[in-house]
């Protein structure tokens, strides 16, 4: 795919009712360029100032800035945005930055490794994160030095340490620019740009529990060949691929894979005609899947779009001006939420120059179905409300809607309000119990887990312990081959003595015959 090129004009822009003027751009000692936060419209306050929907907005950010970079990574964990990696100026990049969502503040986490190949490892660019547990997963991607076979690392928030994990089965080949997308348990990788720059529309799942590779066959007609693509799942069973690139062309299609039938399909799209594009960003709040920048061959594109995966509805969220980050190829895209709130993040991109900036939508979409989410009210301790403290919420109010109307007696209002409190003291004892329920669900789970990893570590020294018998089991065959050898060259010689030893015993007869005394003879001389 041709990259766009071109300057890149930063207007004013009209948000909230509030025109935002060009940010300031100041040089760092560094050499690297930093915003001069005034100049934003967004202040300290975090996400929680955006007030308007689906529209994006510049956010203002303290800190060193990262370096301008596409082809990164980002995931979001515990509050905080982190990226890894990807690419600037043809440079590959190792480096780790955080975003923290509730200052707004950049920093840079210097990571440690376990062993020098880890380090080897560290910088790349087109790779795919995936968050797990307290743990980021890295996988393929490019590198300076290419590996045949696709590496999976894998980053300790609570070490700062990189470690390369080890796999079992037929590991993928190589690549940049694939798909990783989790579901359920396992990661599923399809696609990507290989080695000689060969494109490919494979499909490898990785089991995370036995951390197991799988190259499965499948039905039905695959994407064709592509890169830079986009990828989500769906009811934790269905995978769907968007657009990405060939050498010579862009793609808008979608396909499903059904992952309990492993059958490719193509749905039938409503709404509006997505435009070809690859290096674009996605990601799901519920049913929906958001997808911004990217570009083809002719220009960028600048429309946010969404598509409803229950119904395969597209539409056009928002719109930027063409060549702002957000539309940008290579940029990362992470949702996050706050008070019940969606937020779209989108970092970094190339649209003829390389970025680092920081841009964020408040979705008004909201999932019809309930979806894992943690709610940041949960983690500042305060529990959302449930459906069963609504419902008697509800009551109350309807008790003070009889007390305001005239001509109810007031024992009528006192038996009412008396078996309402008494159904409210139900409800909260089973709030309380359902409270309990889940600490001690949680608490079981967090044991699981714990017996789980014992468990895992348990299976590797098998393993290993498996892997030493074997081998010892090897050399042993060899010596006893060996030994067999001997033993047939010691039978042979054996053999050669015995007749050796018979004809030397028939020589000595002869001889014994021939030295006896004549018959008649008186005398036995020795010549001389």
């Amino acid at each position: 795919m041709a990259a766009v090129q071109g300057p890149v004009p930063i207007g004013s822009a009209s948000h909230n009712g509030i025109t935002s003027e060009e940010p300031k751009i100041i040089v760092a000692e560094n050499g690297e360029m930093a915003v001069d936060v005034q100049d934003k419209e967004v202040s300290m306050e975090g996400l929680c100032s955006i007030s308007a929907y689906d529209q994006w907005t510049p956010l203002s950010v303290s800190g060193q800035l990262p370096r301008p970079r596409y082809k990164h990574g980002a995931v979001v964990l515990q509050q905080k945005m982190y990226v890894f990696g990807g690419n600037h100026n043809g440079r590959y990049l190792g480096d780790i930055q955080v975003l923290d969502f509730k200052s707004l503040s950049w920093s840079k986490l210097e990571a440690k490794s376990e062993s020098a190949e880890a380090v080897s490892f560290a910088a790349c660019a087109g790779h795919s994160l995936i968050p797990w547990g307290n743990k980021i997963l890295c996988l393929a991607g490019h590198t300076r030095e290419p590996t045949e076979s696709l590496s999976v690392k894998e980053f300790d928030l609570q070490t700062s340490t990189w470690s390369t994990l080890r796999t079992y089965g037929s590991p993928p080949s190589s690549r940049g620019g694939q798909s990783v997308t989790l579901v359920g348990d396992t990661l599923v990788v399809f696609g990507g740009e290989g080695q000689g720059r060969s494109l490919l529309n494979d499909l490898h799942i990785l089991d995370l529990e036995t951390m197991t590779w799988d190259e499965f066959e499948t039905t039905g007609t695959p994407p064709s060949p592509r890169s830079e693509h986009a990828a989500a799942c769906f009811a934790e069973r269905y995978l769907l691929i968007f657009g990405g690139g060939s050498h010579s062309t862009c793609f808008s299609d979608l396909h499903i894979l059904d992952t309990q039938t492993m059958e490719w399909s193509r749905p039938q799209q409503q709404g509006v005609t997505p435009e070809p594009r690859a290096g674009h960003a996605g990601v799901t709040i519920g049913q929906y899947w958001f997808i911004t920048g990217g570009g083809n061959s002719r220009k960028g594109v600048s429309d946010t779009l969404v598509l409803n995966m229950s119904t395969y509805e597209w539409s056009v969220v928002t719109g930027l001006e063409a060549r702002a980050p957000p539309t940008s190829e290579g940029s990362s895209l992470v949702m996050h939420m706050i008070n019940g709130e969606n937020f779209l993040v989108s970092f970094g991109g190339y649209s003829g120059r390389y970025s680092n900036q920081v841009y964020a939508l408040k979705a008004s979409l909201k999932p019809s179905a309930p979806f894992q989410q943690i709610n940041e009210t949960e983690t500042n301790g305060i529990a959302p409300i449930s459906a069963a403290e609504n419902s008697s919420r509800k009551v109350i109010f309807e008790i003070e809607d009889l007390q305001d109307k005239p001509g109810n007696r007031a024992d009528t209002i006192k038996t009412s309000a008396q078996v309402v409190k008494g159904e409210r003291n139900q409800i909260e004892d089973r709030l309380n119990q359902e409270r309990l329920q889940s600490l001690h669900l949680k608490q079981e789970l967090a044991n699981v887990e714990n017996r789980n990893a014992e468990l895992t570590e348990e299976l590797d020294l098998v393993r290993d312990q498996l892997s030493v018998e074997h081998a010892r089991a090897s050399k042993l065959e060899v010596e006893v081959s060996e030994i067999q050898e001997r033993l047939q060259k010691m039978d042979a010689l054996e053999k050669e003595f015995e007749l050796l030893r018979g004809e030397t015993d028939s020589g000595s007869d002869e001889a014994a015959s021939s030295n006896q005394p004549p018959h008649g003879g008186r005398f036995w001389r020795w010549n001389g």
